[in-house]
């Protein structure tokens, strides 16, 4: 089915953010609400937004009145949905409002998939009100939607599997991360996760376990978490927080909660909640740090992971990609839980259990069994994930088609920011496609809407790693890494599809060719910062701009869009988003098809006889010619070419 039509009913925060983002993916977008005066907020919502985007230089101004061509507002239902592919419905969370939504729907539409942008309402029940429960499915945005990256796409126990599929790659196609909830259970994955973490925070706080400045500080400083809980609930809003312990029965309740919530103190959005909001954030004291246990809060999220896998609702790697690309958190729970070690963890969540007697802290079984069978983490070699085998956790390899391989760094919750585990793993993924014959072209590109922002300055900063001694190594590691790149025998493609700032642009300055989408951007950007580019960039950037553009770019800090990056020649085509990964995978396919070893050799010739002497270069080179017209490959090439045929090169 091909989605060209999508209506979007309720025009509210999330509502005008799907609209947006639905128009930026070239969708014919009717927006429906019960007022003008919504739907004029909504419009300058979308407008303001826009114009953000113009002027951060992630589009154009053909590219805005594109855009806006793509939107259309109204206060009658059948003219936004009589005739669209899809109906995605954002009104609030009441599930009879909805319901009644949803009836008026299929009075004017009968083919349309159905969505409910709802963060934890059952989709099963909200599908009975619909005269097709198998293109019923939830599609549960997060706020705010131009922003973030991830949906979760739920299956309830009607919806095909061709539903799924079909929003699976219509939220793919709107530049979004989903991750799809096999089973409909409360709260999906991220809220299932995240809201009695909540909770339970607020919890000690009101039982004086601790106070709130030491539970935040503890996961700020210690654990490296964007926020800690109890700031986040009041940046989430604790009325919002205070339906959810009132809607689901997974959630414990808090009288404190409930104070607060009484007393209409509920967070960021009054100016007043647990902190005082109106100078702006709070400041956490970070000398509080440690002085709370933050296993009561850490080992009954990883306990509800693992019930989610016991339930079959979602894999390790789906929820851990769920709740950092939902809550920015650095680690995702599976990964924490092997880190600390599940016998440690579920130690304490027994504990909990024992104190709180709350059902969603019952020790999952899956939990149990990982424990009793030996598999507690990291430390043993398996546990959520299996060491042994030493899987990727930063980055991922794929194979696109015959002969072509893809790398892409996979950290979006940090814009693919690079620590020194991405970058090993970096250099060991090399050292395996290297060995792997059927790998003709490697593209290396970033997940989500960054190529690589650079260095991970939060991992960084930890410790003592800008002593001279430890930045020193901290350069030479990046330096070998990219060097390993540019002595990868196979040609790579920078598919550069979003940021790429200071190390990511070091890291696509390495590969061999550049391809970058209008709408990112690129830059060395670090004297901004104090410092210099350590990761090859000085070098590299004099070579393919020259010295005099290379001393612009790199002391004034500057950040080029496409267009401007391919005028200057530091990447070599600038493509429309839309045609990206076409043009990537047609110089990718170009390449498979070239004689490997002339291509090796030619790689090596150019780049490590760029800085000879002349006549060194050329002995070089004369060497190079040596081998390579010894091969078959080359026997092969000249009878193509007087056959008048396409040869086919085996790089023997």
């Amino acid at each position: 089915m091909e989605i060209k039509k999508v209506a979007v009913v309720g025009a509210g925060t999330m509502g005008s953010g799907i609209a947006q983002v639905c128009a930026m993916a070239g969708y014919e977008v009717w927006v429906r609400d019960i007022s003008e005066e919504i739907l004029g907020k909504a419009k300058e919502t979308i407008e303001k937004n826009l114009r953000k985007a113009v002027n951060k230089g992630k589009i154009s101004i053909t590219k805005l009145k594109e855009i806006e061509t793509k939107l259309h507002f109204t206060t009658d239902l059948k003219e936004a949905v009589e005739d669209a592919d899809l109906v995605i419905e954002a009104v609030p969370e009441v599930m009879d409002l909805k319901k009644q939504v949803f009836k008026e729907i299929c009075e004017y539409n009968k083919k349309a998939i159905l969505a409910t942008n709802t963060s934890g309402l059952s989709i099963t029940e909200l599908s009975k009100a619909t005269d097709r429960p198998d293109k019923f499915v939830g599609m549960h945005f997060f706020n705010p939607v131009p922003v973030m990256a991830l949906v979760e796409v739920i299956k309830g126990e009607h919806t095909s599997e061709e539903t799924v599929k079909i929003a699976v790659d219509f939220v793919k196609s709107l530049g979004k991360t989903p991750v799809v909830v096999k089973k409909d259970v409360t709260g999906f994955i991220v809220n299932r996760c995240l809201v009695p973490y909540l909770v339970l925070a607020i919890q000690d706080v009101e039982n004086g376990v601790a106070t709130k400045e030491e539970i935040d500080a503890t996961m700020l400083y210690n654990y490296k978490f964007p926020m800690g809980p109890i700031e986040l609930s009041d940046f989430v809003g604790l009325d919002i927080l205070y339906y959810s312990t009132q809607q689901w029965d997974i959630v414990p309740k808090s009288k404190l909660l409930e104070e607060k919530f009484n007393a209409k103190e509920l967070g960021m959005k009054t100016g007043k909640g647990f902190y005082d909001w109106r100078q702006g954030r709070p400041k956490i004291p970070k000398e509080a740090a440690g002085k709370y246990d933050a296993l009561r809060l850490i080992a009954p999220m990883v306990n509800i992971a693992a019930s989610l896998i016991e339930m079959g609702v979602a894999s390790a790697e789906e929820i851990d990609t769920a709740m950092k690309l939902g809550t920015n958190m650095p680690k995702g729970p599976c990964e924490l839980g092997d880190e600390i070690g599940l016998d440690v963890i579920l130690a304490k969540v027994e504990e909990i259990y024992k104190e709180k007697g709350y059902e969603i802290l019952k020790p999952s079984e899956y939990l149990k069994k990982l424990v009793a069978e030996g598999k507690t983490g990291k430390k043993a070699g398996a546990g959520f994930y299996n060491y042994e085998k030493a899987a990727y956790m930063n980055i991922k390899i794929e194979k696109v088609e015959e002969g072509i391989a893809k790398l892409v760094i996979n950290r979006p919750h940090r814009l693919n920011a690079l620590t020194i585990e991405t970058l090993d793993e970096i250099v060991r993924a090399l050292e395996e496609l290297e060995k792997d014959e059927s790998v003709k072209v490697l593209i290396i590109t970033g997940e989500g809407r960054a190529f690589s922002a650079g260095l991970d300055l939060q991992a960084t900063l930890e410790g003592d790693m800008l002593r001279p001694a430890v930045a020193m190594m901290l350069a030479m590691k990046g330096q070998q890494t990219f060097t390993a790149i540019e002595r990868f025998s196979k040609p790579v493609i920078a598919a550069i599809n979003g940021y790429a700032f200071g190390g990511g642009c070091e890291l696509a300055l390495a590969c061999d060719f550049r391809i970058m989408a209008k709408g990112a951007q690129i830059g060395l950007t670090e004297t901004a910062l104090g410092i210099i580019p350590g990761w090859g960039g000085t070098q590299r950037m004099a070579k393919i701009v020259g010295i005099a553009k290379a001393k612009e770019l790199i002391m004034l800090a500057k950040r080029l869009s496409a267009e401007e990056a391919e005028k200057v020649g530091l990447v070599h085509k600038a493509v429309e988003q839309e045609k990206f990964w076409e043009e990537v995978m047609n110089l990718a396919r170009t390449l498979a098809k070239g004689a490997p070893i002339a291509l090796r050799l030619a790689k090596y010739a150019i780049n490590f006889g760029y800085e000879l002497p002349v006549e060194a270069g050329q002995a070089l080179e004369s060497a190079y010619f040596g081998v390579v017209a010894s091969t078959e490959d080359v026997q092969e090439g000249f009878a193509a070419f007087f056959e008048k045929r396409e040869p086919k090169f085996k790089g023997k």
